[in-house]
């Protein structure tokens, strides 16, 4: 075996134990990847292999519906529940022929020396050869005529898709969750510029979008501090509270920390209060590199209350993250209709907590990158139903560069992932998010 099929090799398993942490230990698909990434064997890939079973895995789950449909089809007799890693071993492969156009052979070779190396699926080596070999000649044909949308949705989301926005918004959401995302940047200045310098478009949102490709420190502008990477959708919820100069502002849930830099650049005096402390400090290093400053609290939102009430606050509460799907696709799998009524109710604490450290007269921007209408139209009419102290404050697009069609009824921002589509399918959508305004009355 020679160096690079070793390389190839060491790729493709890390990309299976990246599956099985998901989709078996049901552990989110980032965190797995940095903790794969640092252990042995995999430290000692080079960044591009490394990147390259990003992709397998990342595919492999964003069209999973399709490749077990397709894997099914060369299986004729139902398989014993040990067997190892046989599955995950199959769907990558799978990917890698239909949708990554991997060289067959390197594929069913290296795959199927995966299976026998793993001691409970080896006895299903020469399946593996065999379906792989029949997969690399019809899979393609097949995968044309799928219903792609459709397969990879699980079907309780499809049922709140088609229940909340109709089922033609649906198919176009899950349709839209097959397309790799570009890359989003909010830019200090300029925006017009950098898009220049780095090859990208100005939306009408004002954010900068590349297509995704190479390492995000190597663009220009990063080491300087000049930008830093927010989705378009998630860029809209802090321009919300309007000019915030010289304003006290809690962000709350902060982390990642694109929305506690949007506040920070635009003058506002921001607390930035996450219950993770890890992910803080990620946010502290990342405002450093930007060289914006912010007072960083680590401590649960439910239990803490600061020395004065705020201006205003933002709250992007814990949520299932159905809108960032196009982004993460590993959420499709992990997370059940339980988690958000779980979520919900935790939205709700969290809800009442941020009016509590409001003054009078303050705004709450209350948002969700969340499709599910519990996590976000459901909450606030809850809570304008439960509390006299409350006013809506309906959003008008031009506040943030948007469109009339992103404006619910009610004076709502809703985005979806189909949104923003532009000549290019592939600079096209957005994240799903859920953003209300609202006053506490003095």
């Amino acid at each position: 075996m020679t160096a690079d099929d070793r390389a190839g090799l060491l790729a493709r398993q890390m990309a299976v134990a990246l599956l099985s942490a998901v989709l078996n230990d049901r552990r989110p698909f980032d965190e797995a990847f940095e903790r794969l990434a640092g252990e042995e064997p995999f430290a000692a890939l080079e960044p591009r292999d490394r990147a390259f079973a990003r992709a397998i895995a990342a595919t492999t789950l964003r069209r999973k519906g399709q490749l077990a449909e397709i894997v099914k089809r060369f299986i004729e007799k139902p398989l014993p529940d040990k067997r190892g890693r046989l599955d995950a071993i199959l769907l990558s492969a799978a990917a890698q022929l239909i949708f990554l156009k991997s060289p067959p052979h390197a594929v069913i070779n290296l795959s199927v020396f995966q299976v026998s190396a793993d001691q409970q699926a080896r006895r299903f080596s020469k399946l593996a050869n065999a379906v792989l070999r029949r997969i690399s000649e019809q899979g393609t044909a097949l995968a044309a005529g799928q219903d792609a949308g459709r397969l990879n949705t699980p079907d309780w989301l499809w049922r709140s898709w088609s229940e909340t926005y109709g089922a033609e918004d649906a198919e176009r959401i899950a349709a839209q969750h097959l397309r790799e995302p570009p890359l989003d940047l909010t830019v200090k200045s300029d925006a017009e510029a950098w898009a220049a310098r780095l090859g990208g478009v100005v939306l009408p949102t004002g954010s900068v979008r590349l297509a995704a490709k190479g390492r995000i420190e190597e663009l220009a502008g990063f080491g300087e501090g000049e930008w830093w990477v927010q989705d378009t959708a998630a860029s809209l919820p802090a321009r919300l509270l309007g000019d915030v100069r010289a304003v006290r502002v809690a962000d709350l849930c902060a982390a990642p920390g694109g929305k506690t830099a949007q506040l920070a650049h635009a003058g506002a005096r921001v607390t930035a209060v996450d219950i993770s402390a890890k992910r803080l400090k990620r946010v502290a290093d990342n405002l450093a590199r930007l060289k914006l400053d912010a007072e960083i609290v680590a401590a649960d939102v439910l239990n803490w209350q600061p020395d004065a009430p705020f201006d205003a606050v933002l709250l992007d509460a814990p949520c299932s993250a159905t809108g960032t799907i196009r982004r993460n696709p590993d959420i499709a799998h992990l997370k059940r209709p339980s988690d958000v009524i779980e979520l919900a109710k935790l939205q709700e604490n969290m809800l009442g907590c941020a009016l509590s450290m409001l003054k009078p007269g303050g705004v709450l921007v209350y948002c969700a990158c969340s499709l599910e209408a519990a996590e976000g139209p459901a909450q606030i009419a809850a809570l304008l139903a439960s509390r006299g102290d409350v006013r809506l404050s309906p959003i008008a697009p031009e506040e943030f560069g948007g469109r009339a069609e992103w404006i619910d009824r009610h004076g709502a921002l809703r985005t979806l992932p189909h949104d923003l589509q532009l000549s290019d399918p592939d600079l096209s959508g957005m994240d799903g998010f859920y953003a209300a305004r609202v006053v506490k009355l003095g």
